[in-house]
């Protein structure tokens, strides 16, 4: 015969888990909110490079050359990391001051908002250059609100995590980037299937407003999450910081500065070859769009599965060693990798994208979402990680598909002088490596 239950045996069934149960339960929330955001972050920055070289330049610069259009869409790719240094200072200052959830909050939003006006933006046909001032500003708006964010979801997860499985749940973290740029080459490959005339009418639109229903889900989650144990117990100690970025400069000059050389270095490789190759594929070879979209969508796609592993590697051997290991690698492959292109082949395409992005991109981005946090003390973590990461990302990343196609343009099509400049900056990220200390052992809740 079933037992009725008394309104104290309610009361015992309604009781909260216990404190490992709830830790995991947090820790799991935290994660995918993380997760999630960063996906959506990532998904609105790229949405540009690979849209744009496909129909930026009718839309927003018809009065230049082919070329000269191909530099200035790019140009105002780089006008995207020109803002985010900016960005970095103000959300790193606030992020050490008052917390990462709030930075987190407000940078998906800013995101959100600057994709949807981007895809709502009348054309250079319909209200001159206007249309071209607006973009830039927008672009410049994504900027600000990316040096934020990229430091605001990844030491959400570093300060939560276990110290034996920071490098594999940071690189979980990351992960999510090539899954954003995932959904975004596919929304553009997708689109531009359709007919040239439609494409420009308002194909190019749909996938920017898109973003919006992604935002409103990420901002949902996001509010649900508390706040790192590693941040409140430095609050609670009242041990913030007055003014982090003084105190960085001051104190923490070579942490910022070593997080700045490999962001150099590795958002250098990843442009040249995962958003550079778009325009390199279709206006220098003269190839369809959708099968250097499709490369691209093939290479995020493989790195969703290698980028924690490499990840979960560095907690067994270190964040220098598997850092290393991308260094040398794309600095040999990239001499190699537009050679590979030329040959026209669009499986040979799509495997040397793979390789690029998939393999040896993967165990340097892996690093970002650990070694980066883990050489800074919880008082300036926020600001150390954003400046470094911010400023480097604009002196690599930010300026490489320009610096890409002047080279190729000087050297009548000719890509060899790409290799030569990739080679100076990952010589440079070697000997800064070698001399960093190792950081998967380190206690980062001081």
């Amino acid at each position: 015969m079933k037992t009725l239950r008394t309104p104290h045996d309610w009361s015992d069934a309604a009781a909260p888990l216990d404190p490992a149960q709830a830790k995991s339960a947090s820790g799991k929330r935290l994660f995918f909110a993380s997760f999630l955001g960063t996906m959506v972050e990532w998904y609105d920055f790229f949405l540009y490079g690979f849209i744009a070289p496909l129909v930026f330049e009718e839309l927003f610069f018809p009065k230049l050359t082919p070329l000269s259009g191909t530099i200035a869409v790019y140009a105002t790719f780089a006008v995207g990391y020109a803002s985010r240094p900016l960005g970095g200072l103000i959300f790193g200052h606030f992020g050490d001051k008052v917390g990462r959830k709030s930075m987190m909050l407000v940078t998906l939003l800013m995101m959100g908002v600057g994709t949807a006006l981007i895809g709502l933006l009348p054309s250079y046909g319909q209200i001159g250059i206007a249309a071209t001032y607006a973009l830039v500003i927008l672009r410049f708006f994504q900027g600000f609100a990316l040096g934020g964010e990229s430091a605001a979801a990844s030491l959400m997860v570093l300060e939560n995590a276990a110290q034996g499985r920071r490098g594999f749940l940071g690189a979980a973290l990351q992960s999510a980037g090539p899954l954003g740029v995932l959904l975004a080459s596919l929304a553009v490959f997708l689109v531009s299937r359709l007919p040239h005339e439609t494409l420009l009418s308002w194909g190019w639109r749909v996938p920017f407003l898109l973003s919006a229903v992604l935002v409103i889900i990420g901002m949902y989650i996001r509010l649900r999450v508390e706040e790192t144990y590693a941040f409140k117990k430095q609050q609670g100690q009242q041990e913030l910081a007055r003014v982090p970025v003084l105190e960085t400069l001051r104190n923490f000059k070579w942490p910022v500065f070593v997080v700045l050389v490999v962001s150099i270095t590795e958002s250098t490789f990843y442009y040249l070859t995962g958003v550079y190759s778009v325009s390199f594929v279709t206006k220098t070879m003269h190839m369809p769009g959708s099968v250097a979209i499709g490369a691209i969508a093939c290479a995020n796609a493989f790195a969703l599965v290698s980028v924690p592993i490499y990840g979960a590697l560095s907690d067994r051997l270190g964040r220098k060693g598997v850092y290393l290991i991308g260094i040398v690698a794309s600095a040999i492959y990239l001499h190699f990798f537009f050679q590979l292109l030329l040959g026209r082949s669009p499986a040979v395409i799509v495997l040397a994208v793979v390789i690029a992005v998939g393999v040896i991109h993967a165990p340097m981005y892996a690093m970002f979402g650990s070694f980066y946090g883990e050489l800074f003390p919880t008082r300036v973590r926020f600001t150390g990680f954003s400046m470094g990461k911010a400023f480097g990302t604009v002196l690599g990343g930010g300026i490489a598909p320009m610096i890409a196609a002047t080279l190729v343009a000087r050297n009548h099509g000719d890509p060899s002088g790409i290799g030569v400049y990739y080679l100076c900056l990952a010589a440079v990220a070697l000997v800064v490596i070698l001399r960093t200390r190792e950081t998967c052992n380190a206690d980062i809740a001081e």
